[in-house]
């Protein structure tokens, strides 16, 4: 752990103008020694309000980390608070990017060497701007963030609808609608914001999507709001060409959650830029986004899971000092090689652990196939799950109906107020009709899952288009359900399609990618999966029409059937680790 300097005064500059190449000024916050010297900087760029520290800092202590050597500098983006412009979402974040960090550089007690951190959408702001290959930007700290060419709200062509009218009610409309509206207009503007915030789990249920009330009753919002559903802001961003973060070239330290709404792309993140720069390092907790306690949802994984208390050791700010002392601070060019990359908080038995490599090269990829009678929702204990692949079975079959769809419980969701996240007893909505659930019988030894999660399903719909979900559970002896992992796949999107294509009545293969997780399915439990067609409000619901409700409210039923044969063995994959 990083050692702080005792009886040392930090100073906060307030409102630091930056003026970037088009003229427009950008406002931060510094907080830097006393003590005359030259420091690196540590700069932080989000749209939230560098003045509120939920949101400024949030999991990072500036004081602390000032107290260690460093100039940390806490920017509002272009168009958001303090700073000058018209804020559009991603689009302005490398050029922007580049100019703050060079301006940084150049600060009179900066040393020239400089490093990004942040969460979420300032997580983003780093990756733009490394895009752009700023000379001083030394290293980055990407926390919990999509990728670059990545969608920030959807997955697999189903749109986390919930997630992002909230993103923009809440984090984007005050201070955007307060730019453009003289004082008495916007006093009455929050008022109204406020009631639709405290109503919004209501205002999810409003069909078409693209005239959601609590957005397009402010016009100021009606562009910004169709823009951005129709990813608009992210094409523009990236309009110089297509990015990967294989092509971003310098040493990142990855953090990630096992229930947070970015895993996947985090993850990928690591593994794409560790192609291109091999100084890359890796931490999954058991957190949701944004969440760093030991308890989320209905579980507690122990203290020593925290944020706070890493394995006892060191808290989330130390993992930053350490990681910014060795790459701003000394002449690095790699990773010490007795520095393992990548630690993981293994779930069930409640530890961390350190790895070389993701995924682990020991895995060993396990097919656990569907069996049943025909009969999989009649209730648990029909569907099973087993290593042993299917003959001549019935297929199971389900009416989907998104007038009525499965109520998402848990997961790695992003509500309003962090609601509904992590895991939570899927015991109630696994009796549903239109919930499969295959289960393994009770495990005799324990089996450690860590990795990349799939569900290959054989199925055919009556319907053009319509969604596929899969969800892994591990069940405990007393019959509580816990969501570990979940993902969908939208039929008209399948691998080889042209997004139009209709599979109606068709028997089709298709891969559902759960992301990942890392769990020790302890002795006397069961592993679980539900195949579904719903997750809602998480996802937007399919209406089963070859519409979306992005700009339809009109829905259909959909008769969903799951193929599991000798032909079509639909089945859970695994990623099983040896356990020694």
């Amino acid at each position: 752990m990083a050692e702080i300097k005792e009886n040392n005064q930090v100073i906060v500059d307030r409102e630091v103008p930056c003026t970037v190449r088009d003229g427009v000024k950008l406002y931060a916050n510094i907080y830097r020694p006393n003590d005359g010297g030259i420091y690196p900087i540590l700069l932080c760029r989000l749209p939230y309000n560098k003045n509120l520290p939920d949101f400024s800092h949030r999991y990072i202590d500036p004081i602390r980390t000032a107290m260690n050597g460093f100039i940390v500098v806490i920017q509002d983006v272009r168009g958001r608070f303090a700073s000058e412009g018209e804020f559009m979402p991603f689009e302005q974040e490398a050029e922007d990017g580049y100019d703050t960090v060079e301006w940084a550089a150049r600060l009179p007690y900066s040393d020239g060497n400089v490093g990004m951190f942040g969460l979420s959408y300032y997580g983003f702001t780093q990756l733009y701007a490394a895009l752009e290959k700023p000379p001083s930007l030394k290293a980055v700290f990407p926390a919990m963030t999509g990728s670059i060419s990545g969608e920030a709200f959807s997955r697999d062509g189903v749109f986390n609808f919930a997630s992002a009218e909230t993103w923009i009610l809440e984090s984007v409309a005050p201070d955007y609608l307060k730019r453009k509206q003289d004082s008495s207009e916007y006093a009455e503007t929050i008022k109204v914001i406020t009631n639709d915030l405290n109503k919004i789990e209501k205002w999810h249920d409003f069909k078409p999507i693209n005239q959601w009330p609590p957005v397009t009753k402010h016009p100021e919002l009606r562009e910004l709001f169709r823009k951005y559903l129709n990813k608009v802001y992210l094409t523009d961003s990236l309009s110089k060409g297509t990015f990967t973060s294989e092509e971003l070239k310098l040493p990142a330290y990855h953090l990630a959650g096992w229930y947070d709404n970015f895993l996947g792309p985090t993850i990928k993140n690591y593994q794409d830029m560790k192609k291109s720069d091999h100084n890359q390092k890796l931490i999954i907790g058991p957190w949701g986004h944004g969440a760093f306690n030991s308890e989320i949802g209905e579980r507690s994984f122990g203290i020593t899971s925290s944020g706070l208390s890493i394995e006892g050791k060191e808290d989330i700010t130390s993992l930053h000092i350490n990681w910014f002392d060795y790459w701003l601070k000394q002449d690095n060019t790699v990773l010490p090689e007795d520095d393992e990359p990548i630690k993981i908080f293994v779930m069930g038995i409640n530890q961390w652990r350190s790895e070389k490599e993701w995924p682990l090269k020991r895995t060993n990829n396990t097919p656990y196939y569907f069996h049943s009678n025909g009969n999989a929702n009649a209730n648990l204990d029909s569907g099973t799950l087993t290593t042993v692949r299917p003959e001549a079975e019935q297929a199971d079959q389900f009416v989907y109906d998104p007038e009525s769809p499965v109520p998402t419980n848990g997961g790695s969701v992003l509500f309003y107020n962090g609601k509904n996240a992590g895991p939570r007893d899927q015991s109630e909505i696994e009796q549903r009709k239109d919930v499969l659930v295959y289960s393994s019988k009770p495990i005799n030894t324990p089996i450690e899952v860590t990795g990349w999660v799939k569900v290959v399903l054989w199925a055919f719909t009556d319907a053009p288009d319509t969604d596929f979900t899969a969800k892994l559970v591990d069940v405990f002896p007393d019959g509580t359900a816990y969501n570990l992992t979940d993902g969908i796949v939208r039929t008209s999107h399948v691998s080889g399609g042209n997004g139009q294509e209709n599979l109606s009545g068709k028997t089709v293969k298709y891969e559902i990618d759960l992301w990942a997780t890392s769990n020790v399915f302890l002795s006397g439990h069961k592993i679980r999966v539900e195949i579904s067609s719903s997750n809602y409000p998480w996802y937007d619901v399919n209406p089963n029409t070859g519409e979306t409700t992005l700009d339809t409210s009109e829905m259909v039923q959909a008769t969903q059937t799951i193929v599991h044969d000798s032909e079509h063995p639909s089945h859970l994959v695994l990623p099983v680790i040896p356990i020694e």
